[in-house]
């Protein structure tokens, strides 16, 4: 058996209801135990349809918690009605179809078939006891509509029963489905946050990283080589106003109005690098980049995560690797590219100063590296100094299409 109705307080609409079918079960009982065999006329019932009518009808209230037990006190009144001298006929058994839909609703379907086929067989087997040996047609037709009753109950319960699985089961999936909406929702966003985080990142500190060498070269320099000083202070106030303007179009993508952008500048790729490494040159670092292989045109998403990796590797190496040079080097082969950066500092990349919290640098390339179906490994080099090596993959020589496309070999060339 499975559910047997519930037992918490009902709505006053509901006892409203319990007393109407009740009403008219005892009605229909009443009704039929006044039936008689090729009697016309309608006589009032006797003693015994009244006890009958108030035995079966006084469970009815209990069919939504107890089905089985009303179930079987209806069966035993109607087994009874035969022996009582009453006529067994479809009005009598009122209450037990009424209690046999209620059972098809809340029971297992194979217990319950059984119980019902039960139910109706028992009543119409007292009859055939009573009056064995003078059946005529009319009793056969009265005897198969009897039994035919709570089976059609019990149908109509199941169809209920299979009415309501399929709206739970419904509301189940209705459910679910907008947990998975809100769930993916919050990936999503999640997601976001974590792309902006890093580009903040990225952007914030190669920029602060080069006006700091800078400010730092012109304090130096302020009192012994003015010429010097000047030309430091220019290029730190071209580097804050490049952190400006990469800072305000980042955090422009966090705005949600509903007026019209100006158009974005494109992503940052490798066809920028040039630019890149003149801004290291100046703040002091001296920067050579190496090809191996024919450059080709890289997905969007790739060629900006190759080139935040190097922008990265390269403000980590100006910040605490303690050398004034490193080396780039970009290998193209059929599927992939590789792009290390070196450096022959005695600091460490990935372990700033023990007066500074460890910061998200290695943490990001990672991350961007993964994203795009790629990988990255740094660490210490055994001949001293700090090693960066990602791989990017590679869309297939045939479908690439130049879109900015990435450094050519002409460009970037071997710089000293």
């Amino acid at each position: 058996m499975t559910n047997t109705g519930g037992g918490g307080p009902r709505p006053r609409g509901t006892w409203w209801r319990e007393g109407t079918i009740t009403a008219v079960a005892f009605a229909l009982c009443l009704l039929g135990g006044a039936l008689e065999v090729d009697d016309k006329a309608l006589s009032p019932p006797p003693a015994a349809a009244y006890l009958i009518a108030v035995v079966s009808c006084a469970v009815l209230p209990a069919r939504h918690r107890a089905p089985l037990a009303a179930m079987a006190a209806t069966t035993a009144c109607g087994m009874l009605v035969p022996p009582f001298g009453l006529l067994l006929s479809p009005p009598i058994v009122a209450p037990a179809v009424i209690v046999a839909y209620s059972l098809a609703v809340r029971a297992e379907r194979r217990a319950a078939s059984a119980v019902l086929l039960a139910s109706a067989a028992l009543p119409v087997a007292s009859d055939l006891v009573v009056a064995f040996g003078s059946l005529s047609w009319q009793d056969a037709s009265r005897m198969a509509a009897v039994a035919a009753f709570p089976l059609v109950a019990g149908i109509l319960g199941h169809s209920t029963q299979n009415r309501r699985a399929f709206l739970a089961a419904m509301e189940e999936r209705a459910r679910r489905a907008e947990k998975s909406r809100d769930s993916e929702a919050r990936r999503r966003v999640a997601e976001e946050r974590l792309r902006i985080a890093r580009e903040l990142h990225d952007l914030v500190a190669h920029q602060i990283t080069l006006a700091n060498a800078q400010a730092t070269v012109a304090a130096h320099l302020f009192d012994t080589r003015p010429e010097q000083t000047r030309k430091s202070l220019r290029e730190l106030v071209e580097t804050t106003g490049d952190a400006l303007d990469e800072l305000r179009a980042t955090v422009g993508l966090l705005r949600q109005t509903g007026d019209a952008a100006a158009p974005a500048e494109p992503a940052p790729g490798l066809s920028r690098l040039p630019t890149l490494l003149e801004s290291f040159r100046r703040a002091g670092l001296e920067v050579s980049v190496h090809q191996e292989g024919t450059a080709r045109p890289l997905p969007p998403g790739v060629d900006l995560t190759a080139y935040r990796i190097v922008q990265e590797a390269l403000t980590n190496v100006t910040k605490h690797a303690g050398t004034g040079s490193a080396r780039v080097r970009l290998a193209w082969n059929r599927d992939r590219v590789t792009i290390t950066v070196a450096d022959d500092g005695a600091g460490a990349v990935a372990a700033p100063g023990a007066d500074r919290p460890p910061g998200y640098g290695l943490i990001g390339m990672r991350e961007r590296a993964t994203a795009v179906g790629g990988r990255l490994s740094a660490g210490r080099r055994p001949e001293g100094g700090f090693l960066v090596t990602t791989e990017l993959p590679l869309p297939p020589a045939k479908d690439a299409r130049r879109a900015g496309g990435p450094v050519a070999a002409g460009e970037a060339g071997d710089a000293p």
